[in-house]
């Protein structure tokens, strides 16, 4: 079954308790097996206003997985199992720019990936396929966000580049200013390989990016520091939970596949012929590769 052809269902990654919000029903939590081995935390499954969601906390429950060490293809494979066809993912950021003040909300619409130590695609020798990323976040999904953000008069930026370094240490200041001089807007250490990995197994992808700090550039703010981050991030999470609320609802409205071709990925993206294809990587890709196996 083609997955546009699916219920709407809502997959969340975000801090450990970004899904207590108001209105949650039928919460169960439940552990998923991978093949990619272990998520970062079992899935909370709830129901609001009809619309069903399912919740990851990304770091796990107590963030005590450090962004190299997270296993982005367990996590995206298992939302894809639990039949998530949308993810939204919430990102702590730093700003490169002066406008973008902690505080600030971001809807991105463009990724660097300056990552070097993660695993970042679910094929490989045996299997090959190469999507798209020219546009790595869904602007459909990107829409209904900011129709959320307005109806309840929450002031977002649309569009910007979100920078994704390694981690876990923040930059230096020459690296800073490097990422200013591209025009980069955000820094973080979490969108990918997460939306390369999302738009293989062809989910919905949109990043709401939470700005904490001014990284380390501006020399009249204090550099980054977690102390920092964790009190701008307790600020932000109670107006990203008034985000989901609004979001949530406008899920289902979705009929048919996303017009963003986003349930299509891998429709031109596969190489290897079924003859040539291994099976044990087959196997693997039983859920993200469904229905072209």
């Amino acid at each position: 079954m083609a997955i546009g052809s699916k219920n709407p269902i809502l997959g969340i990654i975000g801090g450990s308790g970004i899904y207590d919000i108001e209105g949650v029903e039928d919460i169960r939590v439940e552990s998923i097996v991978s093949p990619f081995g272990s998520p970062s935390d079992d899935l909370v499954f709830g129901n609001v206003m009809g619309q069903e969601v399912v919740f990851l906390p990304r770091h796990g429950r107590g963030h005590n997985i450090s962004p190299s060490d997270i296993n982005y293809r367990a996590n995206i494979d298992v939302l894809k199992r639990a039949g998530c066809t949308e993810i939204l993912s919430l990102s702590a950021v730093g700003s490169l720019k002066e406008k973008l003040c902690p505080g600030t909300f971001v809807i991105v619409d463009q990724l660097i990936d300056r990552t070097f130590d993660r695993k970042k695609s679910f094929f490989g020798k045996g299997f090959v396929a190469h999507v798209s990323m020219a546009d790595p976040v869904c602007g459909r999904l990107g829409d209904l966000i900011q129709r959320a953000a307005s109806e309840i008069r929450l002031p977002v930026v649309r569009g910007g580049t979100y920078l994704v370094m390694e981690g876990p240490q923040f930059s230096s200041r020459a690296e800073s200013e490097l990422y200013r001089s591209w025009n980069c807007d955000v820094i973080g250490m979490t969108n990918m390989p997460e939306a390369k990995l999302a738009r293989e197994a062809e989910m919905c992808y949109a990043t709401v990016a939470m700005v904490t700090d001014y990284d380390c550039w501006h020399l009249e703010h204090d550099d980054v520091n977690v102390e920092t981050v964790i009190d701008v991030l307790h600020k932000n999470a109670a107006t990203a939970k008034e985000l989901l609320k609004a979001l949530i609802p406008m899920i289902s409205e979705r009929k048919t596949s996303c017009a963003m071709g986003c349930h299509q990925a891998l429709a031109k993206a596969i190489v290897t012929p079924k003859e040539a294809r291994d099976p044990d990587m087959v196997k693997k890709l039983d859920a993200v590769a469904d229905g072209y196996l």
